[in-house]
């Protein structure tokens, strides 16, 4: 899984692709993993579009609090694994400090996926995305996917991606990103609106300061949205600024976005 998946794309793809009894089977791994880690069982377990489901055989996720505790069932946290399983990543090629300090010490005897998420009550695992990917407004620490779900939830947006920028007297304000489906236009307006979905999903905090209509977003070939070319654009940068481009699909979007930044 390289970004969550969203519950109206699982429906699209379930609907479309595969004409509506082609079960979709969305796993969450990575690389360092070896194998997946959670997946959907079609046939053994009815699926929930959006969720990675259940956590595959001798995979043993817990989702804890920054504090290292458990969180409430519902509530979001961080993804750690109990115990090694046997595909897992044994090191880094000549950094093996690194790799005990990035994914072994921050929870002692876990292993951390660095990957935000929860469990529902009948136990099945939905991804959130990095929690490095949080911002700070007024000292709230808000998650960019969860401000990214609820645009998404909205009808008129197709594509959404949430990264902070500066702000003096927040400290971080949210700057947004979204593409919109057929049949919808950008205007003041759509904008009004999304931000005022944004306030009634997630709360006051989370009002977005800006919202950015565009085309498309920055993406590499196997569909991830690149964040770090967006944090840069919402700062300011210009294209010379923003690293190697080369890996994305389209390296045309980028002076799209800086154009029509706000």
């Amino acid at each position: 899984m390289g970004e969550p998946i969203d519950p109206d794309v699982w429906k699209w793809y379930q609907r479309t692709i595969g004409y509506g009894t082609c079960p979709v089977s969305d796993t969450y791994w990575q690389t360092e993993t070896g194998s997946f880690l959670i997946t959907p069982f079609p046939g053994a377990f009815s699926l929930k579009p959006g969720s990675a489901m259940k956590p595959f055989f001798g995979i043993e996720p817990m989702i804890v609090n920054e504090d290292k505790t458990a969180t409430p069932v519902g509530e979001s946290g961080r993804l750690v694994i109990k115990k090694p399983w046997p595909s897992i990543a044994r090191t880094i090629w000549q950094e093996h400090e690194k790799y005990k300090e990035i994914y072994w010490q921050p929870y002692p005897g876990y292993y951390f996926t660095g990957d935000g998420a929860r469990v529902d009550a009948d136990g099945d695992y939905w991804i959130l995305g990095r929690v490095d990917d949080v911002i700070s407004v007024a000292g709230h620490r808000i998650g960019a996917a969860e401000v990214e779900a609820a645009l998404l939830s909205h009808k008129a947006v197709a594509e959404a991606a949430v990264v902070p920028i500066p702000d003096e007297i927040k400290g971080e304000a949210i700057y947004t990103f979204v593409t919109l489906k057929d049949g919808f236009e950008d205007s003041e307006d759509l904008r009004k609106a999304l931000v005022n979905h944004v306030r009634n999903e997630v709360g006051a905090i989370a009002t977005p300061k800006v919202i950015q209509v565009a085309d498309s977003l920055p993406k590499t070939r196997s569909g991830k949205i690149v964040r770090r070319m967006l944090r840069k654009i919402a700062g300011g940068s210009k294209t010379e600024e923003l690293g190697d481009t080369s890996t994305l699909v389209d390296p045309g979007v980028i002076d799209n976005l800086i154009k029509g930044r706000q």
